[in-house]
């Protein structure tokens, strides 16, 4: 009698081992999640975007990182329907052995990674790792083509953020500027500057700009 969480002629793995496989691939999900997706280059902007606007803690972290995973799930979410279709599913019905399946579900994976990875990087890791030099983006592996997408995603994090700092440090300029011209040394430029960048803010609707040019690099 087969057990019930290996799928007939799927492969020969105990329930035991399986439920080790799981638990570590569990343990690894968060990771993943904040490294090899769009969680990393959105983390880092919106933080760059409080940085700025000098609110100090709010919006909070927690509201931050919430906002960044929900925007991730809406990038990834044709990604991950495209693996449990071409992978999860035929593994199940035992159409797939487990090493089958992670083939398939890596290909579109490689595929996103691919869209975003700087060739500068891939070659710094090619040369880390003493690899032979792919035909193809396609060719590439995982333990390459994924640090590469990290260093690729934080550069690019920290290009927008540096562009989104640039107005407001602007504002600080002028303000302190002005505050020491007058003589109010007792009031820090930071206090006097806060208010100002907040209405600039809202009246450009920075939100939804910052959101929309953030979310349209991904789908471009």
């Amino acid at each position: 009698m087969t057990p019930a969480l290996v799928p007939a002629g799927a492969n020969n793995l105990s329930t035991p081992m399986q439920i080790l496989l799981l638990m570590t691939a569990l343990t690894l999900l968060p990771a993943i999640i904040m490294s090899v997706t769009p969680f990393l280059r959105i983390s880092i902007v919106l933080h760059f975007l409080r940085q700025a606007l000098g609110t100090q803690s709010t919006p909070s972290n927690q509201v931050l990182t919430g906002l960044a995973l929900f925007l991730t799930l809406v990038v990834v979410q044709p990604i991950g329907t495209e693996i449990y279709r071409d992978a999860w599913t035929p593994m199940e019905k035992g159409d797939m052995t487990a090493a089958q399946a992670y083939d398939a579900a890596s290909q579109p994976l490689k595929k996103h990674l691919a869209r975003f990875v700087r060739e500068k990087d891939v070659k710094l890791f090619l040369d880390l790792t003493h690899a032979p030099a792919p035909h193809s983006p396609g060719d590439l592996d995982l333990q390459v083509l994924a640090p590469a997408y990290i260093l690729s995603e934080m550069r690019a994090g920290f290009q927008i953020g540096a562009v989104i700092f640039l107005p407001f440090l602007l504002i600080d300029i002028v303000v302190a500027s002005v505050t020491l011209s007058i003589g109010m040394v007792q009031l820090p430029p930071a206090m006097v500057s806060a208010p100002f960048k907040i209405l600039l803010f809202v009246l450009v609707d920075g939100w939804n700009l910052t959101i929309g040019s953030l979310m349209k690099g991904f789908f471009a």
